[in-house]
C-alpha cells in the first residue's frame, strides 16, 4: 500500500477524485488498492474520512452520468463496444450492487440511459451503489489503519505486495473478460439449432422468432428468406430489442461461416437479456441446399436499400 499512499498523501483528494473517474469510466485501473490506502490514512488522521468518501462517490456519479447520457444517446452501439454484463429486469437493484462486480460496474450506466430510465431515478440509486461501494472499501482500508496503530510492521509488509496487487488487479479484470466471453460462445455453440428441428418447429405451427441478418445486398442474387422470418440488421435489432419476445425461440441466420453475425448478434441479445437466442446452423444457405421451403423477399429500390446500409 505504499505506492497509493505516497501519492495520496502528495495529491490528495485530487487524486482521489481522479483516479475513481478514471477507473469508473472503465480504464482497467483498480480502485480498491487507492480506496484502502484512503481509508488507512483516515485512521492516521491523514486524510478525512467524509471528505474522501465525498470525492470518490461525485467521481463515481461524473463518470456514470457520462456513461449514463452516452447510452440514452448511441444506445446499442455502446453496449456492443463495451461487451459486458447486462442490466435484466432489475435494473434498479443491479446499479446498487454494479460497483461491486467487475465489468457491470461500467456497463450499467449506458443500460440505463439506452433503456429509457429517468435520470433522477438512475442518480438515486447510483448514488446509494457508489456510495455502498466507496464507503466499503474506504471502511476497510480504516480498519487496516487501525490495525496500523497497533502493529506498524504490517505497513512494510503491504508495501511489498501493492505492487503485485495493482497488476492482478488488471491482469484478473481483462483474464475475466476472456473468460466470460468464452463461456458465452460456449452457451451459444450449445444453443444452436439445427436446420431440420427448425422446420420440424414450423411444420408444427409452433410459434418462432425468425430474424434475417443478412445484408441487403446479399438478397439481390437470391431474393428468398426462411418462412415468416424479419430481415433486420444486427444493429436495428439491437436497438428494437425491447419489440423481441422473450416467450419464445429466437433464431437468427446469415450466409457467414460458421454463423459468425448470427453469433455476434446472439451474444449482443443475451447481454440485453434476452435469453433464448439461437443461431442457425449452416445458415441460409444450409436450409436452401436442404431444400426446405422459402419466401420470396420484396426488394427494395436501389436508393432505400444504400440508405438502409448506412
Amino acid at each position: 500500500m505504499a505506492l497509493p499512499t505516497h501519492f495520496l498523501l502528495t495529491y490528495g483528494y485530487l487524486l482521489l477524485f481522479a483516479w475513481i473517474l478514471i477507473e469508473q469510466l472503465g480504464i482497467p485501473m483498480p480502485a480498491t488498492p487507492i480506496l484502502l490506502a484512503a481509508g488507512a490514512l483516515s485512521a492516521e488522521n491523514e486524510l478525512s474520512f467524509t471528505l474522501a468518501l465525498l470525492s470518490s462517490v461525485l467521481a463515481a456519479l461524473a463518470a456514470d452520468t457520462t456513461w449514463f447520457l452516452v447510452g440514452r444517446k448511441y444506445g446499442h452501439h455502446v453496449l456492443r463496444l463495451l461487451c459486458k454484463l447486462s442490466l435484466g429486469r432489475r435494473r434498479q437493484i443491479t446499479l446498487m450492487f454494479a460497483k461491486f462486480v467487475p465489468g457491470l460496474a461500467t456497463l450499467a450506466p449506458p443500460v440505463a440511459g439506452q433503456n429509457g430510465m429517468p435520470y433522477p431515478e438512475f442518480l438515486f440509486f447510483d448514488t446509494i451503489g457508489a456510495t455502498a461501494w466507496v464507503g466499503a472499501l474506504l471502511f476497510l482500508g480504516r480498519l487496516f489503519g487501525d490495525a496500523l496503530k497497533r502493529d506498524p510492521s504490517l505497513l512494510d509488509l503491504a508495501g511489498k505486495f501493492s505492487g503485485a496487487l495493482l497488476l492482478l488487479g488488471v491482469i484478473g479484470f481483462l483474464v475475466g473478460r476472456i473468460l466470460r466471453r468464452r463461456m458465452v460462445l460456449k452457451d451459444l455453440a450449445a444453443a444452436r439449432l439445427e436446420p431440420l428441428e427448425l422446420k420440424r418447429q414450423l411444420d408444427a405451427g409452433e410459434s418462432v422468432y425468425i430474424v434475417d441478418l443478412r445484408h441487403p445486398l446479399e438478397l439481390l442474387p437470391d431474393p428468398f428468406t426462411l418462412p415468416g422470418a424479419l430481415h433486420i440488421s444486427p444493429e436495428a435489432l439491437a436497438s428494437r430489442h425491447l419489440e423481441i419476445p422473450r416467450d419464445r425461440d429466437i433464431v437468427l441466420f446469415c450466409t457467414c461461416p460458421s454463423e459468425a453475425t448470427a453469433a455476434k448478434t446472439a451474444m449482443t441479445l443475451h447481454r440485453l437479456g434476452i435469453a433464448r437466442v439461437r443461431p442457425l446452423r449452416g445458415g441460409y444457405d444450409e436450409w436452401k441446399r436442404l431444400g426446405f421451403p422459402v419466401d420470396a423477399v420484396q426488394l427494395l429500390p436501389p436508393s432505400l436499400q444504400q440508405a438502409q446500409t448506412r
